[in-house]
């Protein structure tokens, strides 16, 4: 009979979340997540199987977090043009940290290959978009948005900055250009 487990996993599954988004699937080895977790090598293996395992745990809880985000963020009272904007700025770090969407991260890196990263990216992405078309459509009917855009393709346009805009983030692009991006595509609405 195995020891009793030491620690908190959904707690480890949060560190392993921070350190993936960090440095990113391949570049976090077995012994960095260790190291952060404060767990051994073999507490590791016995909870998550492995660190692909580990890795996906990370991606579904960051897509929870960010899907309870925009939930919160959209139930406010508050002028939707201004929802939108903190939305896409939370969703892409700006102004916070130059790591981007871990989403958008793990797709670049893995979204060719590994079909459960895709799987997990496809469906942050598309609350993200069905989030947007509803505040959209709550903005035009509240008389904020002008009525003749077309609320999907401008959420679609919303989704495609956010992940635009983390992956210049990513790259360390100057934050002028940035908040462009963004101010641009929330004045276009």
């Amino acid at each position: 009979m195995g020891r009793p487990m030491q620690f908190d996993a959904d707690a480890a599954v949060e560190s392993a979340m921070q350190v993936f988004w960090r440095n990113g699937y391949a570049a976090t080895t077995p012994q960095a997540l260790t190291a952060e977790l404060g767990i051994g090598k073999g507490s590791l293996y016995n909870t998550f199987g492995s660190k692909h395992s580990l890795f996906v745990r990370s991606l579904a809880r960051y897509s929870t977090w960010r899907t309870a985000f925009l939930a919160d963020n959209f139930s406010r009272p508050a002028p939707v043009r201004r929802q939108l904007r903190e939305a896409v700025v939370a969703l892409t770090g700006y102004g916070e940290h130059d790591r981007g969407c871990l989403l958008v991260n793990a797709s670049a890196e893995l979204g060719s290959t590994d079909h459960t990263v895709t799987d997990i990216s496809a469906g942050l992405f598309a609350g993200i978009e069905d989030a947007f078309r509803a505040a959209i459509q709550r903005g035009q009917r509240d008389g904020e948005l002008a009525g003749a855009i077309d609320a999907g393709a401008q959420a679609s346009a919303l989704l495609t900055t956010v992940i635009g805009t983390s992956l210049l983030l990513k790259a360390r692009t100057d934050q002028r250009r940035v908040r462009r991006t963004i101010d641009a595509t929330i004045e276009r609405l």
